[in-house]
C-alpha cells in the first residue's frame, strides 16, 4: 500500500488499472479506525487492485474537486474512470468487500475466499462495545483475572472518542480532548492483560448462545456478555440526506470542521450535543446557523450561555429541515416554519446533523434482551438483562442520565457482578 499526493493522482490512480483510494485526515477516529481494515483488504487484493491512500488535508484542491467533504472516504476506479459508489465514515469491512468483489472476477473472488481461514476463540467474558463502560468493565474484569475481551467495529472510547472536549470528567481541571480520554482508558485497560479486538467488522451475533463473530473469519464464545454497544447519531430520513452524507453532511465535528475555515456552516439540532459542537465548529467556520425545532434550546444552561456569547452562531427557532440538496459546491438547506409552513432556503458550504441518538441494537441478532419502549435494552441493579449471562452497560440502557460517568458506573458494577458471581 502506498501514499501519494495530487501529483501523483494521474500516474498512479487514472493510469493505474484497478484502483482504491482512501482520503484520509488527522485527528480522525473513522480514518483511524478503517486504516487496519484498509491494510487487511490489501494483504489480501493487493494482487489484482492497487491500494493507495491520499491526505485528505493536504490536497484540498484534489478532494474538492472529487466531490469528497468527509474523512475517511473510498473511492473507486477501473482504468481511470471512477465506479462504483463513494462510501465515507465509519466504514465497515464488508463494504469494502462487497465493492473489491465487483472490481474482479468471480474466480478471482473464490481464490482470495480460500485464502480466509476461520478460528475459534474462548473467553469468560466478551465485552461487546469499547466506549467508556465497556473499557471499565474490561478493567475491572482484567485485574479480576477473568479471561475477557472486548470487541469494538471503530477504536476503543466509542463516542467520548470522536467528542472534541469533555469539561465534566471528575479529576481533571480543565477540560480534556476526547480521544485522549478514550486514549488514557484503553491503556489502562489493556494493562490487565485483555485482549482486544476492534477495528473489526461483528458479523453476528447469538447472545443464546454467547457467540460472536467476527470478520466472518473467528467465532468468539464466552460464558457471559456484557452489551456496551452505545448509540448513534440520529438521521432526519429527509430527502438528499442518505445521498449528501459525506458530500456535505457530516455527524462528526471532530472529523470535519476543519475543513470550513472562513465558510458558513448550517447545524441542525439545539440539544447539547448541537450547542456544544457548533461552538466547536466556530474556531473554524466564518458563520454558523443552527436550526432547532423548538421555540429555545434544550442543552444545559452553562453551554447556552457561551453560545449565546458567540457572535458567529446565530439560531433559526421552530423550523425544521425538509430537503436537501447541492447545488455547485453549496449545501442549500430547505426548512419549514413550523408555526406558519411557510418554506425557505439557507445556503452554506456544509451541514452538521447533532439531533440525538438512538440504541445500537440492530448488531445484537434476533435474540434481544427486553426493552423499553424507546428501543434501550432493561436492565436490573446488576446491569443483567433478561437473557441469562448476559449484562449491558452505558448508553445503551434504559437510565435517565447519559454521561461518560454513568458509563463508567455501569461498566463498574457489571464487571463486579460478574467477578463475584466468578471468584
Amino acid at each position: 500500500m502506498k501514499e501519494i499526493n495530487a501529483s501523483d493522482f494521474q500516474k498512479e490512480v487514472l493510469e493505474g488499472g484497478k484502483v482504491v483510494v482512501d482520503f484520509y485526515s488527522t485527528e480522525c477516529s473513522p480514518c483511524e479506525a478503517l486504516a487496519p481494515k484498509f491494510e487487511a483488504m490489501a494483504e489480501l487484493y493487493g494482487e489484482k487492485i492497487k491500494f493507495l491512500k491520499i491526505f485528505r488535508q493536504g490536497n484540498r484542491e484534489l478532494a474538492t474537486e472529487l466531490g469528497v467533504s468527509s474523512s475517511p472516504t473510498l473511492l473507486f476506479f477501473d482504468n481511470g474512470n471512477q465506479i462504483l459508489d463513494t462510501i465515507s465514515g465509519g466504514i465497515k469491512k464488508s463494504e469494502i468487500q462487497e465493492r473489491l468483489n465487483k472490481m474482479i472476477s468471480p474466480e478471482e473472488v473464490d481464490e482470495i475466499k480460500s485464502h480466509q481461514k476461520h478460528t475459534v476463540s474462548e473467553y469468560d467474558v466478551a465485552i461487546l462495545g469499547g466506549g467508556p463502560a465497556g473499557l471499565t468493565a474490561g478493567m475491572y474484569l482484567g485485574q479480576a483475572k477473568l479471561k475477557t475481551v472486548l470487541i469494538d467495529p471503530a477504536l476503543p472510547g466509542g463516542y467520548m472518542g470522536i467528542t472534541h472536549q469533555v469539561s465534566n470528567y471528575p479529576g481533571y481541571v480543565e477540560p480534556q480532548p476526547g480521544f485522549m480520554l478514550a486514549h488514557y482508558m484503553s491503556e489502562q485497560a489493556k494493562q490487565t492483560g485483555i485482549d482486544f479486538k476492534v477495528a473489526v467488522d461483528v458479523t453476528s451475533v447469538d447472545l443464546a448462545k454467547k457467540e460472536i463473530v467476527i470478520d466472518e473469519t473467528e467465532t468468539i464464545r464466552a460464558k457471559k456478555i456484557i452489551i456496551a454497544t452505545g448509540t448513534s447519531p440520529n438521521t432526519m430520513n429527509a430527502p438528499g440526506e442518505n445521498e449528501l452524507k459525506g458530500k456535505g453532511i457530516s455527524y462528526c465535528a471532530t472529523c470535519d470542521a476543519k475543513y470550513f475555515v472562513d465558510k458558513d456552516v448550517t447545524v441542525i439540532g439545539g440539544g447539547n450535543s448541537a450547542v456544544e459542537e457548533a461552538q466547536f465548529i466556530t474556531k473554524f467556520a466564518r458563520k454558523v446557523t443552527m436550526v432547532h425545532q423548538f421555540d429555545k434550546l434544550t442543552a444545559n444552561q452553562t453551554a447556552i450561555d457561551n453560545l449565546q456569547a458567540n457572535e458567529k452562531i446565530c439560531v433559526i427557532y421552530e423550523h425544521e429541515p425538509r430537503k436537501f440538496e447541492k447545488r455547485g459546491d453549496k449545501m442549500i438547506t430547505t426548512i419549514e416554519n413550523l408555526k406558519t409552513k411557510e418554506l425557505s432556503e439557507l445556503e452554506a458550504d456544509g451541514v452538521f446533523v447533532f439531533i440525538g441518538f438512538k440504541a445500537n441494537t440492530a448488531v445484537l441478532g434476533s435474540t434481544l434482551p427486553a426493552l423499553n419502549d424507546w428501543g434501550y435494552i432493561l436492565v436490573d441493579e446488576d446491569r443483567k438483562t433478561s437473557l441469562p449471562d448476559v449484562y449491558a452497560v452505558g448508553d445503551i440502557i434504559s437510565k435517565k442520565y447519559r454521561q461518560i460517568t454513568t458509563a463508567v458506573a455501569d461498566g463498574t458494577i457489571a464487571a463486579m457482578s460478574i467477578s463475584k458471581e466468578n471468584p
